[in-house]
């Protein structure tokens, strides 16, 4: 399938995980694919690897936090292909994970982290790409959120927040760019088996995980790919807009 013929998609904190595999199915598409990533070497590995499978595309050094490092980013790839038409932006602060616990001992700095890379580089990048997509007539941005937008729990309460947060920018995207050609969505994984779930959570902990949706499995960077993919795809889901949409084998049915 070449849903995304001739399209230039800019892949915001994707060197790797599910951003990785969302990149390399966008280019196996037919897009050329910009992977913009803190970790330079391993966007230019995962380049290197799309070209390899007979893609095109860019690697970048970016750091969604600097609003200099956003905006050079996007002049760059509009320099290089002269359009910006898809943007998948999936970028977190893993690090601070077990710091990250409730409203009153949670440090102020963890939150500010969180939300510097989770919302507002989330910010940053709409806030770049927008005119660029308008210039050519429109486009379409995937942020990925999570299921725990829709959620709360006793710890992590930076990265709901967060996280919700970003659904809300979401719908303010497409709710202000919608009627001149722009889409925005979310996805919204729930346990999704990359590398570093893999490390983090033993084989107990990922079968008691399971047992809370009605699925017989956990979500894969495959299932997240073509999800974006999809959502990306004006042919195949151009009436979709402003959405957050739950990728979780069911263990959230509503909202």
């Amino acid at each position: 399938m070449r849903r995304h013929e001739g399209k230039v998609a800019l892949c915001a904190g994707s060197a790797t995980g599910m951003g990785a595999m969302t990149a390399r199915q966008l280019a196996s598409e037919g897009a050329t694919v910009v992977v913009a990533d803190v970790n330079e070497a391993g966007a230019a590995s995962l380049i290197d690897a799309i070209k390899a499978e007979g893609g095109t595309g860019l690697a970048l050094g970016f750091d969604i936090t600097e609003e200099a490092s956003v905006s050079d980013t996007v002049a760059r790839v509009v320099a290089a292909y002269g359009r910006l038409d898809l943007m998948h932006v999936n970028a977190t602060d893993r690090e601070r994970n077990l710091e990250d616990k409730d409203c009153v001992t949670t440090d102020l700095a963890v939150f500010d982290r969180m939300h510097k890379v989770s919302l507002r580089g989330h910010l940053l990048c709409s806030r770049f790409a927008i005119p660029e997509m308008l210039n050519t007539g429109g486009g379409s941005i995937v942020y990925t959120s999570s299921g725990a937008s829709k959620g709360s729990a006793p710890m992590r309460m930076s990265y709901y927040i967060a996280k919700a947060g970003l659904n809300g920018l979401m719908r303010h995207v497409a709710d202000r760019w919608g009627k001149e050609g722009i889409r925005a969505n979310c996805v919204c994984p729930g346990v999704i088996l990359t590398d570093a779930i893999m490390i983090n959570t033993s084989e107990a902990e990922r079968k008691a995980m399971l047992k809370s949706t009605p699925s017989s499995r956990h979500g894969s960077e495959e299932d997240v790919a073509s999800l974006v993919s999809f959502l990306l795809s004006d042919e195949e889901a151009g009436w979709i807009n402003g959405q957050a949409v739950n990728l979780n084998g069911g263990g959230l049915m509503a909202a």
